[in-house]
């Protein structure tokens, strides 16, 4: 029998998206453009990824996220830095990539040690570079209508992508986003916002009665 190859299923009343399944198509598609960029042009996007420290969670992010770029076809490149290291150290390191032209997003990989300003180090990342979409700048436009941020974070903007492959629309609809943490819940706001969905924010300190 033929295969279904729906991403949606219904689960009683509610739609259950198969992520899995548009992530394999994403990834299908992301090698298909890198592959042409390599052959118009002889260049293939470069992301880099910076990580200060040994901390495990961060080290297994980070090869997942290299394993991806292989998948993808996008040159990938990783800057450590020992988790005592200085600002300046660091500010250094992303300076060189900003100059880079071979690296088209750089990636500060989060949470950083204590001692180190983590605003300060996003500001410094080039805008037109800022894969995670942080940068004051991005964070700005993103926010406005009829402005386009150079990128979007990437949790917040894969739902939108789940949901646009499921031909699931905002516009006119009621959403409710737990939290409002500057890399998920504000800019998945933010985002249903300018999808036109009328938006509710709860987190630790909505009232329970709501």
């Amino acid at each position: 029998p033929r295969r279904n190859m729906s991403t949606k299923r219904k689960h009683d009343g509610a739609s259950i998206i198969d992520g899995k399944a548009i992530s394999v198509q994403v990834r299908k598609e992301a090698k298909e453009r890198a592959d042409q960029a390599h052959t118009q042009w002889g260049v293939r996007p470069g992301v880099a990824v910076v990580i200060v420290g040994d901390r495990k969670d961060s080290q297994t992010y980070v090869r997942n996220k290299q394993a991806a770029c292989e998948e993808c076809g996008i040159a990938s490149t990783k800057k450590e830095l020992k988790k005592d290291c200085t600002q300046e150290e660091l500010l250094e390191v992303v300076k060189g990539l900003n100059e880079d032209a071979s690296i088209h997003a750089i990636l500060v990989q989060l949470p950083l040690p204590e001692h180190l300003s983590e605003s300060e180090v996003l500001g410094a990342i080039s805008p037109q570079k800022d894969v995670d979409g942080f940068h004051p700048i991005n964070v700005g436009m993103l926010a406005m209508r009829g402005r386009e941020a150079y990128a979007e974070p990437c949790t917040p903007k894969g739902v939108m992508e789940l949901l646009k492959r499921s031909s699931i629309h905002p516009s006119g609809k009621r959403a409710v986003v737990v939290g409002r943490s500057n890399v998920v819940g504000t800019p998945m706001a933010l985002m249903l916002i300018r999808a036109d969905a009328t938006v509710q924010v709860v987190h630790s300190r909505t009232p329970t009665s709501d």
